[in-house]
């Protein structure tokens, strides 16, 4: 089963969607239950790949290479370290939790399912490949369908602008990421034909010598291309106008880990591949980072609707990954990483919430929703949860992996790192004012007949919330995981 596990993580969805694709669109169960098995299988192995991962032996595990094109020294070769490990637990759950948040859907399931599934099928592929040529191929895979995802199955909380708000945001997060991919891509080629080994391996290129001019130079173009998909302030604008006219279960999976593809480029390209050009240019990526942080929090603060507050959370949390992975030490690196965990969790459960707030009210108005603990009580639950997790609670995966950052940013950068408190300090006042004002206090006559969430969006967010509390209390195992995959990587850089 091994030496079959990465490949499986790429046919599954990808034959899933081919399956769907046969199926009458008029036979909605059959669809439901073809996409919920495989995100469950998936779920699974994505575990499966968790715990067995060997700590004591580390480096690339599960590895299987296939031939592809020779004369260009392309094939697809998969495997996963500690961190990409990580990253595949990621999306398991979020895929998984976010197929049941979409069991609702009836307009156009089977083309929403489709989609879907080939989007799942590219994220998996990015964190397991190891070969530049199909990284970037997978990249492209999981970033594409995200425009008919929001261009035909988006909303907006105003009718009047319905089509023009979801239009807007699905060509907007268009153009933006297609622009970044165009940087990554030309960085590629010429890290392929630097490198003159006739061959994309990652692998194969960790021993290229690549002078200090030429990693100088095109680091910063996988910095900013891969950064704009993991909203790196000032090419983060499409990001939240993406999450608001997105449907929930895209907005889950948008934010929990097709931003984590972005920063995961940066670790495993980026820095392995021109660790002197890293070095040289991580204190503008500490600054931007930290303006990610501030910004974002700062932006949330004054937002009115519900997605524009979470979409903005994650603008800021995301700045916390750019610090962590800036200070290129073990202890801000492994905070990053288990930052893109954490958060990618946290924020899949808020948008779960507020696509069930929406449901229920077709209201996402912070001025107008209120009292809503009264009728919704898990709800408010679990969406108190999530809000004491990005404040960074003790006890909550937040709180673990934003103190490594912060201790990994106060050895070289104390400025920074006061500043990035700051920041959580103005997520803390925008996260209490939110519970404050829609769940408690007084509820409107307006909102005492709504229902509460479901069982199985309760089943859903019991997931997410169960693994906020198991890292929180816990982090032990991911940290060694995520520990033996930096440790390479700190080594590469801690040799220049």
């Amino acid at each position: 089963m091994d030496n079959y596990l990465l490949i499986s993580l790429i046919l599954l969805p990808a034959l899933a969607a081919i399956m769907v694709a046969f199926v009458p669109r008029q036979r909605l169960f059959e669809i439901r239950a073809i996409s919920g098995i495989v995100a469950f299988a998936l779920f699974v192995l994505s575990a499966y790949s968790f715990i067995n991962y060997d700590n004591e032996v580390g480096g690339y595990q599960f590895t299987r290479d296939y031939a592809w094109l020779d004369a260009l020294g392309i094939q697809l070769s998969m495997g996963i370290d500690g961190i990409s490990t990580t990253m595949v637990l990621l999306t398991g759950i979020v895929s998984f939790t976010a197929v049941l948040i979409s069991w609702n859907i009836e307009h156009r399931a089977k083309d929403f399912f489709v989609l879907f599934l080939l989007l799942v099928a590219g994220v998996y592929g990015v964190f397991v490949s190891l070969d530049l040529f199909f990284f970037f191929f997978f990249y492209e895979l999981a970033v594409l369908p995200m425009y008919l995802l929001i261009g035909v199955w988006g909303s907006s909380s105003d009718f009047v602008t319905f089509i023009r708000n979801k239009e807007y945001g699905a060509l907007k997060l268009m153009l933006y990421l297609v622009a970044g991919s165009i940087l990554v891509w030309v960085a590629l080629l010429a890290v392929y034909v630097e490198g003159d080994m006739n061959s994309f391996s990652l692998l194969k290129l960790q021993d290229a010598e690549f002078s200090e001019d030429f990693q100088r130079l095109y680091f910063p173009m996988f910095m900013v291309g891969f950064g704009v998909l993991a909203g790196l302030w000032p090419f983060h604008t499409w990001s939240p106008d993406g999450h608001v006219a997105a449907p929930t279960s895209v907005s889950m999976l948008h934010a929990g880990v097709l931003m984590k593809l972005g920063a995961y480029g940066i670790i495993r390209i980026g820095v392995d591949l021109l660790p002197q050009g890293a070095e040289y240019w991580m204190p503008l990526l500490m600054i931007l980072g930290t303006i990610n942080v501030v910004y974002g929090a700062v932006s949330a603060l004054s937002q009115t609707d519900l997605k524009y507050v979470i979409g903005y959370s994650s603008v800021s949390h995301m700045g916390y990954v750019f610090m962590g992975l800036a200070t290129l030490n073990a202890t801000g690196m492994g905070g990053a990483v288990l930052q893109m965990f954490s958060h990618g969790i946290m924020t899949a459960l808020f948008f779960a919430l507020v696509g069930v707030i929406y449901d229920r009210s077709h209201v996402r108005d912070i001025g107008i929703l209120e009292g809503l603990a009264k009728r919704m009580g898990w709800t408010a639950s679990f969406f108190a949860i999530a809000g004491l997790a990005s404040l960074g609670l003790p006890g909550l995966s937040g709180f673990v992996a934003e103190v490594l950052v912060f201790i990994g940013t106060f050895k070289d950068y104390p400025i920074f790192g006061v500043l990035g408190i700051i920041g959580a300090a103005i997520t803390a006042v925008y996260i209490l004012r939110l519970l404050g004002k829609v769940f408690f206090g007084p509820i409107s006559e307006d909102w005492k007949t709504l229902p509460d969430a479901s069982n199985v969006e309760k089943f859903s967010a019991g997931i997410l919330v169960l693994f906020l509390l198991v890292v929180g209390l816990y982090p032990k195992p991911w940290m060694d995981l995520i520990n033996t995959g930096l440790s390479p990587l700190i080594e590469r850089v801690a040799g220049l």
